[in-house]
């Protein structure tokens, strides 16, 4: 651990000792980091803290084992998560078949599919299908299974053959961890099968990703990065993401008061 990091932690584990929470952003602000440094600190180093629902606490306090909420996770960072759709939006022609991949990212990508004539959407996820459902231009095939709510999406056996059955053009895959090194991945392991799949059907394969994603490890592994054909994100920063990917790298302006650091240290 270098010096830096050690100090961080320290300080935050001695500010948490009194009992409580820290909201990551004031964590941060009480750093002087931005809260991308935060999240590395926690991956990289082992410390007596976790997130919890976006705020820092001792792995004694209740209830810290981490748990993905889609709905507390589609309000998060709603507006940056925008961008980065409004700017996918325009890899999408028409005729094609999309393959959507669950969580939040990519919700605010449906509202730009109206203004096509023809599409097909593919997906194993139940807000996605909800969504698309409304659009009478587009055709709409959800591959079910067993339905975990926590991600709002379906798993099964058959996903996989199923998807390699399909034409797919192009790909949008979300995640929930981005590591120069150690690749992408996800919380739950169903999801793995069908990314996979449409990875390897689709002809362009596309990530989309904030930049919060990045330097976190979750626990399902599902591509490495350049398994990607281009990687849709919103930090304007040089970063050896450029080294470790051999693909496009497609910058989405950030606002105007985030924190500009490097993606992988």
């Amino acid at each position: 651990m270098n010096g830096r990091s050690a100090q961080r932690l320290a300080l935050l584990q001695e500010t948490l000792s009194v009992g409580g929470a820290l909201h990551l952003r004031d964590a941060a602000i009480l750093c002087g980091v931005s809260e991308m440094t935060i999240r590395r600190d926690l991956t990289t180093h082992p410390s007596a803290m976790t997130l919890l629902g976006g705020r820092l606490v001792l792995t004694s306090y209740p209830g810290v084992t981490p748990v993905y909420d889609l709905n507390e996770q589609q309000a998060n960072d709603y507006p940056i998560k925008h961008r980065l759709c409004q700017r996918t939006a325009a890899f999408i022609e028409e005729g094609d078949t999309l393959f959507i991949d669950c969580g939040s990212t990519l919700i605010p990508l449906l509202s730009q599919l109206g203004r096509f004539n023809e599409l097909t959407v593919v997906t194993y996820a139940l807000n996605v299908a909800t969504a698309v459902s409304r659009l009478p231009n587009v055709r709409l095939v959800l591959l079910g299974g067993l339905y975990y709510a926590a991600s709002q999406s379906f798993g099964s056996n058959d996903m996989q053959g199923a998807i390699e059955r399909i034409g797919i053009n192009k790909a949008f895959i979300s995640a929930a961890g981005v590591d120069c090194e150690r690749g992408v991945s996800c919380f739950h392991f169903h999801e793995v099968a069908p990314k996979q799949a449409a990875i390897a059907s689709a002809q362009q394969r596309f990530l989309i990703v904030d930049a919060s994603k990045f330097g976190m490890i979750r626990p399902a592994y599902f591509a490495s990065l350049n398994d990607f054909d281009t990687i849709v994100t919103n930090e304007e920063c040089e970063s050896e993401l450029l080294i470790y990917f051999k693909g496009h790298v497609l910058l989405v302006s950030p606002p105007p008061h985030a924190f500009c650091e490097p993606i992988c240290p």
